[in-house]
C-alpha cells in the first residue's frame, strides 16, 4: 500500500480544499468554508434503539440521547458517555460529531452510548456549568447502569474538541473524588491555555490550512473570557484546562486522537506526554490528512477509521 506523503490532505477532503483555494481569500464566504464539512456519503445504517431523555442536573435537566444496539445482550454492555464539540458555545445532539459518532460507535462496539447536551456558555451561562453537567451525566449513567444494560465497571468518558476538553476535565475531577472512569477517549482536544507552541512539523502542516480555519490564542482568549465571565485566561482552573493540572497520576487509560492539520494538535500531543510522565497508559493516534473536527464530515473515510478505533477501545476487557 503506498505511503501518503506527509502534509497531504485526505483525497476526499483535498479536492474541496483545492476548490476553496482557487477563490481569492477576500472573496470567500462563510458558505465556502462550511462546504468543507458537507457529507461525502450517506449515513451508516445501524440497528439501534435511540431514546431521548432528560436527566437530573445541577441546574436545569440535562437532555441526553441513549443509543442501544437492538436486541438482548448476553451480558451488560460497555458504555461511552459522549460529548460533542462546538467551542463550548455551540453544538447539539444532532450534529454529526454527536449523532453519527454515537451511532457508529454503538453499532461497531455493541455498546451503549449516552450523548450529553451539556449547557453551552453564553452571556448568562459560565464555567463550571458545562463541566458540572458532564459530571452529573456520568454519575447518572453509573447509578442507572442496570436499567441501561451497562456494565458499571466499563463506563468510558469521551468527547471531541470542546467535548474532549470537558471529558478530560470531568475525568480529572472524578479521579479527585475517587470515581475514576474506566477510560478517557479524547478526540482532537484542547486542554491548555494558551495553545502550546507547535512543533516544526506541525507548523509546516498549518501553512497549508485555509484561514480562518485555525484557532489562535486571541480567539481562545475571547472564548475563555466568556466562559469565565470576563476573568482572564490565566485564572482558568485545571478542571477547565486539565493540561494545567499539577498531578495527573491516577488518570485512567487514555486514548487521544489528533488531527494532522489542526493547531490544537499541539495540545493533544503535549497532554499525552504529560499523562505518560505521570505513569498513565496512553494510546495516541494521528488522523492523517484531515482538518480539525473530522468526525463532523459524514462519509469521510478517516472518520470511519476513528470510529473503528473508538469501538476497539470499548471492546477491551
Amino acid at each position: 500500500m503506498p505511503v501518503r506523503p506527509r502534509h497531504t490532505y485526505d483525497p476526499e477532503l483535498g479536492r474541496r480544499i483545492d476548490e476553496l483555494n482557487k477563490k481569492p481569500a477576500d472573496t470567500r464566504a462563510i458558505a465556502d468554508y462550511e462546504a468543507l464539512g458537507a457529507p461525502l456519503g450517506p449515513s451508516e445504517d445501524w440497528d439501534l434503539e435511540i431514546e431521548n431523555l432528560a436527566i437530573p442536573g445541577p441546574g436545569p435537566e440535562i437532555p441526553v440521547r441513549v443509543y442501544r444496539p437492538a436486541g438482548p445482550a448476553p451480558s451488560p454492555r460497555p458504555c461511552l458517555v459522549w460529548l460533542h464539540g462546538g467551542a463550548w458555545v455551540g453544538g447539539d445532539l444532532d450534529m454529526p460529531e454527536a449523532h453519527e459518532t454515537a451511532r457508529g460507535v454503538a453499532g461497531r462496539a455493541d455498546a451503549v452510548v449516552v450523548s450529553v447536551d451539556y449547557r453551552l456558555c453564553s452571556e448568562t451561562v459560565h464555567f463550571p456549568a458545562p463541566h458540572d453537567d458532564v459530571v452529573a451525566a456520568y454519575r447518572w449513567v453509573r447509578d442507572n447502569a442496570l436499567e441501561l444494560g451497562v456494565d458499571p465497571a466499563r463506563i468510558a468518558l469521551g468527547g471531541a474538541s470542546a467535548g474532549g476538553n470537558l471529558a478530560a476535565g470531568a475525568t480529572l475531577r472524578l479521579r479527585d473524588e475517587d470515581e475514576t472512569p474506566w477510560q478517557a477517549l479524547l478526540l482532537y482536544p484542547l486542554v491548555h491555555v494558551p495553545i502550546p507552541a507547535p512543533s516544526d512539523e506541525l507548523a509546516a502542516a498549518l501553512t497549508q490550512v485555509p484561514m480562518p480555519m485555525i484557532l489562535v490564542d486571541e480567539q481562545l482568549e475571547e472564548i475563555t473570557a466568556l466562559m469565565l465571565d470576563g476573568a482572564p485566561a490565566e485564572t482558568a482552573p485545571a478542571y477547565m484546562f486539565p493540561g494545567r493540572a499539577e498531578d495527573l497520576s491516577g488518570f485512567p487509560p487514555t486514548y487521544i486522537d489528533n488531527d494532522e492539520f489542526d493547531s490544537l494538535r499541539s495540545s493533544g500531543e503535549l497532554f499525552g506526554e504529560q499523562l505518560r510522565a505521570a505513569g498513565v497508559e496512553v494510546e495516541q493516534v494521528l488522523s492523517e490528512g484531515v482538518l480539525h473536527g473530522h468526525l463532523n464530515i459524514v462519509g469521510l473515510g478517516a472518520a470511519h477509521a476513528t470510529l473503528d478505533r473508538l469501538a476497539g477501545r470499548l471492546r477491551m476487557s
